[in-house]
């Protein structure tokens, strides 16, 4: 018995334009239009398709529209048709849902109930167009103090491995097998061109991008896939990855299918077979555990590289960031419930992981308060869409921020969700080589870097109307944010004050 499910989208065709040219048949990778060639006509599977969109805009005779569709469940607040149609999949397939992306759900998001200040007349606003402004920083472990001598006035200090942001956003880890080669290449050269960082995820390095070392954060993740002598050695940063924020505390999987003969050499496991990431490292149950890999990682590269922990914003991650600072990590990585991934158990995406919000502001807080924010340079990721996110997030506590979606949306995608099934219309989620061409790395890394100078402009004139001309003065320094429409617990947990206090 099989029950019934309304498509979600409905494909309406305009016979008055639509010329049967079968563009929409050779675009969509989900078979969601064929061809009839015994009615010589174009027709449509509305079951198929899943909202991305490709076909309305590939259409030369502008003949498609896609709707949602208008079909309704008998109104109930508890009974949704998400909660409906989810009961229905899985009484028929006896499976966990697997889904792309990150939390679609109503949670607050925070960003949006945070205001900057500006400045008006006792204490002038800038012009970004006749003054500089600053925005580089850079991230690893800073000194307690540091020490200059007085003759020559060189430093003193020994200093940790810095690495230079020119613009403080960078690109977030989405794996070889998980993305396209070809969306990787587009990471590495906008990177590459803006003066930031890209990250490989932890399907390892291909061998065509190890030109790009210079500008790359390597993932050593529990999987350890391509995990190898150059590939820490061509690393400006090397990154452990305890958890991330679409699926904490559960580990990683990339199916068979999408292990090309290029993923399986890479990642350096067999053709075809699947990539099990376990949901723990085998080797760290314990701060000293994490301490011993941290400098196993420093020894191997002969303490040239920062070292960064990233793990999923939960309940405790203050205490935690405390513990990695302390194990020597130069890096800490927050990565909150609204981060994406290319596939996660529908459910522990939504309700699992905290606002990244409130885990920034409550590890900024717990670190400076034991005095060692100074440690560990605090990087975040979750759902950042904009450059008042990253403005707000900075002034919240951040180093800098990493996109990801926002990235994968430069490239073209449409947030569709289906990044797990490998079918990915705009050749970004996916290892299919005739998808994956549509993805051309020239204007790939154009969009790119064009989505951060565009950003990077904003952020000067955001500082520039709070009487700011540098980045670091903007650090962590709350006294510029207000929150609206926040209960006084909240307010507390970020803490700012309310807008008009």
């Amino acid at each position: 018995m099989k029950t019934y499910m309304p498509s979600k989208f409905l494909v309406e065709r305009d016979p008055e334009r639509c010329i049967q040219c079968q563009v929409c048949v050779n675009q969509c990778s989900f078979d969601t239009h064929y061809y009839d060639a015994e009615d010589d006509v174009v027709m449509s599977r509305e079951e198929n398709c899943v909202g991305c969109h490709r076909c309305v805009l590939f259409c030369p005779t502008k003949a498609l529209t896609i709707k949602r569709h208008p079909l309704e469940y008998r109104e109930n607040y508890n009974w949704t048709p998400e909660a409906i149609e989810d009961i229905i999949r899985q009484a028929e397939t006896g499976g966990m849902l697997l889904t792309g992306m990150g939390d679609d759900k109503p949670h607050r998001i925070y960003w949006d109930h945070l205001v900057l200040n500006a400045s008006q007349v006792t204490n002038p606003s800038i012009d970004p167009l006749r003054e500089p402004m600053e925005l580089t920083t850079y991230i690893g472990r800073k000194p307690d103090r540091v020490e200059i001598d007085q003759k020559t006035c060189a430093l003193k200090t020994e200093l940790a491995p810095q690495v230079q942001l020119d613009v403080p956003v960078m690109f977030a880890g989405m794996s070889y097998g998980a993305i396209s080669l070809n969306a990787h290449e587009s990471l590495a050269r906008a990177a590459t061109e803006m003066g930031t960082l890209w990250n490989t995820g932890e399907g390892g390095l291909h061998s065509s991008l190890y030109k790009y070392g210079h500008n790359t954060i390597v993932q050593v993740a529990s999987g350890r896939f391509g995990v190898q002598p150059s590939y820490l050695d061509i690393a400006r940063v090397i990154e452990i990855k305890i958890g991330q924020g679409a699926k904490p505390g559960i580990g990683g999987h990339l199916p068979g299918e999408k292990v090309s003969a290029e993923v399986s050499l890479t990642r350096m496991i067999p053709k075809g077979t699947d990539a099990l990431s376990p949901a723990p490292q085998h080797d760290i149950y314990s701060i000293e555990d994490l301490s011993q890999l941290i400098y196993a990682l420093k020894e191997a590269t002969n303490y040239t590289k920062p070292i960064s922990v990233k793990i999923a914003a939960v309940h405790n991650s203050a205490a935690i960031a405390s513990g990695m600072v302390r194990a020597g990590a130069d890096i800490i990585v927050l990565d909150g419930l609204r981060g994406a991934t290319g596939a996660a158990p529908k459910i522990i995406r939504d309700n699992v992981g905290i606002p990244i919000e409130l885990a920034l502001a409550s590890v900024d807080s717990r670190l400076r308060k034991e005095g060692i924010r100074n440690r560990a340079s605090l990087v975040i990721s979750g759902g950042i869409r904009n450059s008042g996110d990253v403005t707000k997030a900075i002034a919240l506590g951040a180093d800098a921020v990493y996109i990801g979606t926002a990235a994968l949306i430069a490239l073209g995608c449409t947030v569709c969700q289906q990044c797990h099934t490998g079918k990915c219309a705009w050749g970004i989620c996916t290892t299919n080589l005739s998808l994956t061409k549509r993805i051309n790395p020239d204007i790939g890394a154009r969009r790119l870097s064009n989505l951060l100078r565009g950003w990077s402009l904003e952020i000067k004139d955001m500082l520039g109307g709070m009487g700011i001309n540098a980045l670091e003065s903007l650090r962590g320094n709350r006294l510029h944010l207000r929150g609206i429409g926040l209960t006084d617990t909240e307010l507390e947990i970020l803490g700012v004050n309310m807008a008009g206090a």
